[in-house]
């Protein structure tokens, strides 16, 4: 595994793929891309984190942002949760991308004291129901790529430069959307 990118470290460009095939340009040549990397398809906690993003997308669009979220499970299990997540999604059940920006996984994710309190939000979130009355699935019994995922968050300009980053030290360890706004204006 690499060492974790400092802020300052130029992007290799690459083109993702989205989760309907759609090229994604990483860096974004016109805008500033927040490319987080989530844990599974169904993560209650991500899904929990990314909600928060997609109630602000306005505020994150007009701040120049594009959000790109990667998880590492294939496509078919993103499609389901794509129309209601605000931002680019793109699979990497290989993990290339998480090897690349060096971002790992560990038991802490979920056994850190620290995890529980996103732990037990995210589950009561499964258990009420949401918009038009629906309930969000529960988690997949079985998880590609396993549980223990940990977080990451990169802030990258359109030139390719780490403009700021953030690696979770446990589940629910990711910038908050007011947190990322302000990394964006500085």
């Amino acid at each position: 595994m690499p060492s974790p990118l400092a802020p300052g470290t130029a992007i290799t460009p690459r083109t993702l793929t989205g989760v309907h095939g759609d090229p994604i340009p990483l860096p974004d040549p016109h805008r500033t891309v927040h490319l987080q990397f989530r844990r599974f398809a169904g993560c209650p906690i991500c899904n929990l984190h990314l909600r928060s993003f997609t109630l602000r997308r306005d505020d994150i669009t007009a701040a120049g942002i594009r959000p790109i979220a990667v998880f590492h499970s294939p496509a078919d299990q993103l499609l389901p949760h794509a129309e209601s997540i605000g931002a680019d999604l793109v699979p990497d059940p290989g993990r290339r991308l998480y090897r690349a920006f060096a971002v790992e996984t560990s038991p802490r994710a979920l056994l850190s004291p620290r995890a529980w309190p996103g732990i037990a939000r995210a589950v009561a979130a499964t258990l009420r129901p949401g918009p038009r009355g629906l309930r969000q699935p529960p988690p997949p019994l079985r998880v590609p790529g396993g549980r223990f995922g940990l977080p990451a968050d990169f802030l990258i300009s359109p030139d390719g430069t780490l403009l700021a980053r953030e690696y979770g030290t446990h589940a629910d360890d990711q910038w908050s959307v007011d947190e990322l706004l302000t990394l964006a204006r500085r």
